[in-house]
């Protein structure tokens, strides 16, 4: 079981609540506003540590608060040494068979994959590098006949 110490708080956004493990992990607590089933989510997981590896969850469990239930992943934490040039995301998210759709929103037409969100507080940069922590994965129609 793993304890989520409350005061290790460091972040939160529209979707979830994100604690410091210790120096090398962090724990979010994700309770799927963006999604409409938990399997959406799910699958976004999935995608996301197919995706990028480097960044991978881990489903550790489900923690209720308030009549809320919130999934718990713990992720690699990862410092960023330099701001975020989008220009770069969408160039390796192009490169990588993605078009993009309106502001940080991207979609796959071959793998019917629709990748949001991407914007420079969920994807940070070290040393040059690209760090994908926080990504929103939706299934197509399309990616179901495949």
């Amino acid at each position: 079981m793993t304890y989520i110490n409350i005061n290790a708080f460091i972040s939160s956004g529209a979707e979830q609540k994100v604690y410091l493990q210790n120096k090398h992990k962090v724990i979010k607590l994700n309770d799927t506003i963006y999604y409409e089933f938990w399997e959406d989510y799910l699958n976004s997981l999935l995608l996301h540590n197919y995706f990028f590896p480097d960044t991978a969850y881990q489903l550790i469990g489900f923690y209720e608060q308030k009549d809320i239930l919130y999934a718990v992943v713990e992720q690699k934490f990862v410092e960023s040494n330099s701001t975020t040039k989008l220009e770069y995301v969408g160039e390796f998210l192009i490169s990588n068979g993605f078009i993009n759709t309106r502001n940080n929103d991207y979609f796959n037409p071959e793998a019917g994959i629709i990748l949001e969100d991407l914007h420079d507080e969920n994807v940070l940069t070290f040393d040059s590098n690209l760090f994908f922590i926080d990504t929103v994965f939706y299934l197509t129609a399309a990616f179901y006949k495949l």
